[in-house]
């Protein structure tokens, strides 16, 4: 029941009794704190002479959980909660939290850095337990600093030693897709709009699976790739009503967020599409664009494996080849320059008609990087050599020998000075 008067911390008037190994307490339940305590015999003798203490003098201090660590659980809790996590997940949460709580490099940490603590513990746990959730997701929840909280959720995970899996990306398509206000028809969707939840969860696993074959996911964020994946599936399920429809305004009917690469994303899946649509014969006749190959993105995910086989072996064959042209055209004499050129437009012509070679994107786009001039050397190896300096290098006693009959004949040849003529 609410006891009368004031917390001194807060200033709220909800204050409870609670029984605190088995004392009568008065706590505020807005912050916790202790506003009067109970007082307890420590030995029976004390008990027998009446020698009362209170709780803050006994042993039972160094078990009191302070304002900031009982805020934090709460949060951990709560957090668990709006996620519906089993309790198991809530009680190992709670657990890491503690334990990083003892660490005095957290005690001491800002409040920004304790706030993103709660989710770095219940991340960490979600990754164990092979739940999926994103560090976005957790993010976008605690209103915390992408940056920030992933240089914390490392510390953490050095800190306590914990073996973190990596997240699998197929689950991340199934709840990233699952969020997705595309299944059902309402006033923002129309029905034309309106993609079955399996059928389109289907074909964005496989193409997600196609760029993680051909290096479009690798060191990079997953999010944007999915995010270009699920609009190509959604677009090629029904093709006619939906290929004026962009990705911005995709993203707005999900009501999901845009993320910024995912345009980038897009469109080197479609370059992959389209160096695979080569590969087939019924579709070398169409001359397709971006736009067109959408269409037939299922037939070509049915033969996807034996496609990018014969992507793979058509583009080593063009580098070879314009490897050879390029060593030939190099060997043509001034007298056939006329002859030289023409062969030499004919494969770039060629070239600037097909479409990128089918490479990491590291590769096809290497990234600049401007290497340091070396220093210019001073030395020319005729500087003169101080006689103190030799002596550092010399070792054995014939090497000494040596250097100082060298010396005395040099001295010698000083003094008598030059001959006469």
């Amino acid at each position: 029941m609410p006891g009368g008067g004031r917390c001194p911390d807060c200033g709220s008037t909800e204050l409870v009794e609670d029984s605190h190994y088995s004392q009568s307490q008065l706590v505020c339940s807005d912050c916790g704190c202790v506003v009067t305590e109970g007082v307890l015999t420590t030995t029976f003798s004390e008990e027998g002479n009446l020698r009362e203490v209170t709780y803050s003098r006994s042993t039972g201090e160094n078990e009191q959980v302070g304002r900031s660590q009982q805020r934090g659980l709460c949060r951990v809790r709560d957090l668990c909660r709006v996620l519906q996590l089993p309790s198991t997940f809530e009680d190992t949460a709670v657990a890491y939290y503690k334990q990083a709580y003892r660490h005095s490099g957290i005690r001491a940490a800002r409040l920004q850095k304790k706030e993103v603590l709660v989710g770095c513990c219940v991340l960490i746990t979600c990754r164990q337990h092979n739940w999926p959730l994103t560090m976005g997701t957790i993010c976008t929840l605690l209103y915390a600093d992408l940056d920030v909280f992933s240089g914390t959720y490392m510390q953490i995970v050095k800190l306590l030693g914990l073996d973190v899996p990596s997240l699998c990306l197929a689950d991340l398509v199934k709840t990233y897709c699952s969020s997705f206000k595309l299944f059902q028809a309402s006033p923002s969707v129309p029905a034309k709009y309106v993609e079955d939840k399996e059928k389109m969860l289907s074909r964005t696993l496989q193409l997600v699976e196609l760029a993680d074959e051909t290096w479009l996911v690798t060191g990079r964020h997953p999010l944007p790739v999915i995010t270009a994946a699920t609009f190509l599936a959604w677009q090629s399920l029904q093709p006619s009503d939906r290929l004026t429809c962009s990705l911005a305004r995709f993203c707005k009917l999900a009501n999901v967020d845009l993320p910024y690469p995912a345009s980038s994303r897009l469109q080197e899946l479609l370059a992959v599409l389209l160096r695979m649509a080569e590969q087939l014969a019924w579709l070398q006749v169409l001359k397709l664009d971006k736009r067109s190959v959408v269409k037939y993105i299922g037939d070509l995910l049915q033969h996807r494996h034996t496609l990018i086989r014969k992507a793979f072996r058509e583009g080593t064959a063009e580098v070879e080849a314009q490897k050879e042209l390029q060593g030939m055209g190099q060997g043509q004499g001034q007298g056939k320059e006329e002859v030289g050129n023409s062969s030499l437009d004919f494969p770039e012509r060629k070239r600037s008609a097909s479409p990128a070679l089918l490479l990491p994107p590291c590769m096809l786009k290497p990234p600049k990087r401007v290497c340091p001039t070396p220093p210019v050397s001073t030395v020319t190896g005729d500087e003169n050599i101080s006689d103190s300096e030799i002596e550092q290098y010399l070792r054995t006693p014939q090497e000494v020998r040596d250097f100082q009959r060298a010396q005395a004949a040099r001295q010698f040849a000083a003094m008598s000075g030059p001959n006469p003529p």
